[in-house]
């Protein structure tokens, strides 16, 4: 579930919950994006313990339920939060009929877990293909792609798949969305870190 905040200078709500695999069935993370220098508040709920637990901004690196994704990289994306400079078009590698544009995206918070992003975005829907991660000693470290993309409403483009993959490791990690669903009349109250336990259900 996402709430967009039409101001500039604050970033957007968030929740994800997971229904699949069982072992982690429940398992849900809210996060309140902020604008830099404003560091990200993120909450998650383990059923496991039952509890919600805030997560400081040093520990934002970690991985999420031992999944190639951190923390980081399920918070909202801001575009006040990065430096960015065009470097080239090149084929997409997810449609080789398609041209990207490559970025990179350079973060301003200190404690990222990055050096710099390197994107790339299709020129016709400008939609996100895949995105290489570049840890703070500037090794490639993993590669997000997303795949499977659905308009929905005539406007909104969103992917079906979106999968990390670790270059160091070769483990990957596939989160699979499904249900899209728009205009739900949801409110800020909705995105209270004491009501993640009952969106978990």
């Amino acid at each position: 579930m996402i709430r967009e905040r039409p101001e500039t200078n604050v970033g957007d709500f968030g929740v994800i919950v997971f229904r699949k695999p069982r072992d982690i069935r429940g398992t849900a993370l809210l996060t309140h994006a902020n604008v830099e220098p404003n560091d990200d508040d993120q909450w998650p709920y383990l059923p496991a313990v039952k509890r919600v637990k805030r997560i400081s901004s040093s520990n934002r690196t970690g991985k999420f339920v031992s999944s190639e994704f951190s923390y980081e990289d399920l918070g909202s994306q801001e575009v006040a939060d990065y430096d960015y400079k065009w470097l080239r078009d090149e084929p997409c590698p997810t449609d080789p009929a398609r041209t990207c544009h490559v970025s990179e995206n350079v973060p301003k918070n200190k404690k990222s877990g990055y050096s710099k992003r390197v994107a790339l975005t299709d020129t016709a829907e400008y939609r996100l293909q895949t995105i290489h991660f570049f840890n703070r000693r500037g090794d490639l470290e993993k590669q997000l792609t997303f795949t499977g993309y659905q308009q929905y409403l005539g406007k909104y483009w969103r992917a079906g798949t979106m999968r990390m993959e670790n270059k160091q490791t070769g483990k990957s990690t596939d989160i699979l969305w499904t249900n899209y669903k728009f205009g739900n009349g949801l409110s800020e109250t909705d995105f209270d870190a004491n009501r993640l336990k009952r969106l978990a259900r």
